[in-house]
C-alpha cells in the first residue's frame, strides 16, 4: 500500500509540474502577441531612386620599354672569312646511255580505191512450165471415133507426145506408146493438133516460149 501511494504522489507532482509549464507558455505567447503586433498608422510610401554609374577609371599609362644601345664590335672582334667564287660557262653533265632499235618494217603500200558498183538488185524469176487449156477429155468427142476401128471393134491405149509454139497450139504431134491399131493411134494425133490448146511456157523473163509435153494416156473404147 505503501509503494501505490507513492506511485500516485509522483503522478500528482508531475502533472502539477505540466500545468505550470503550459501556463507559462499560454502568458509568453499572449504578451509577445500584443508587443510585436502593433498598427501602423502612417502609410508605407516607396519610390525608386536611380542609381548612378560609377566614373571609369582613366586609363593605366604604362611606361614605354627603354632599348638599351649595343655597342658596336670593334675591328679586332670581327672576323673576316674569304669565299672562294668559281664562275664557268660549261652546263652540267649527266650520264647517258644510248639504246638501238631495230628498224621498222617497211609500210604496206596503200591500196587505190576502187569504184563502187552498186550491186545488181535480185531479179524474180518469171519463169514456168506448159500447162493444158482446159480439159484434156474434150479434146476428144464421142463421135470422133475412127469408122475403120469401130468396124474392127479396135480398142486400146495411146500415148503421145507434143510440141506446142509460144501461141499455145500444137505443132508437132508423136505417138510414144500405140495402141496396136492405126486408125486410133492417127486419129489421136489428129484430134490433138486440131482441138488441143496449152498456156505456154515462159522463161524467166515472162516472155512465151515453145517448149515439148507428154499428155495423158488417150482410152479408146467401144459402147
Amino acid at each position: 500500500m505503501a509503494y501505490a501511494d507513492q506511485k500516485a504522489n509522483q503522478s500528482v507532482a508531475i502533472g502539477s509540474v505540466v500545468l505550470v509549464h503550459v501556463g507559462l507558455g499560454a502568458a509568453l505567447l499572449s504578451g509577445l502577441a500584443v508587443k510585436v503586433f502593433e498598427p501602423i498608422d502612417p502609410p508605407l510610401i516607396t519610390k525608386n531612386i536611380p542609381i548612378e554609374n560609377p566614373p571609369e577609371p582613366p586609363p593605366e599609362h604604362k611606361p614605354k620599354p627603354v632599348t638599351k644601345a649595343q655597342p658596336r664590335p670593334s675591328a679586332r672582334d670581327v672576323v673576316t672569312v674569304p669565299i672562294r667564287r668559281v664562275e664557268t660557262d660549261a652546263a652540267p653533265t649527266y650520264p647517258t646511255t644510248t639504246i638501238e632499235y631495230p628498224p621498222l618494217p617497211p609500210a604496206p603500200p596503200t591500196p587505190e580505191p576502187r569504184p563502187y558498183i552498186e550491186p545488181p538488185m535480185p531479179t524474180v524469176s518469171l519463169a514456168r512450165g506448159l500447162r493444158p487449156s482446159g480439159d484434156q477429155g474434150r479434146w476428144f468427142p464421142q463421135d470422133s471415133y475412127p469408122p475403120a476401128a469401130r468396124r474392127a471393134g479396135a480398142e486400146g491405149r495411146v500415148s503421145v507426145s507434143v510440141d506446142v509454139g509460144t501461141d499455145g497450139r500444137v505443132i508437132a504431134c508423136r505417138v510414144t506408146s500405140s495402141s496396136g491399131n492405126g486408125d486410133l493411134d492417127a486419129a489421136t494425133c489428129r484430134l490433138t493438133t486440131r482441138n488441143g490448146r496449152f498456156e505456154p511456157a515462159r522463161d524467166a523473163s515472162g516472155a512465151p516460149t515453145a517448149s515439148t509435153t507428154a499428155l495423158r494416156n488417150v482410152r479408146w473404147a467401144l459402147e
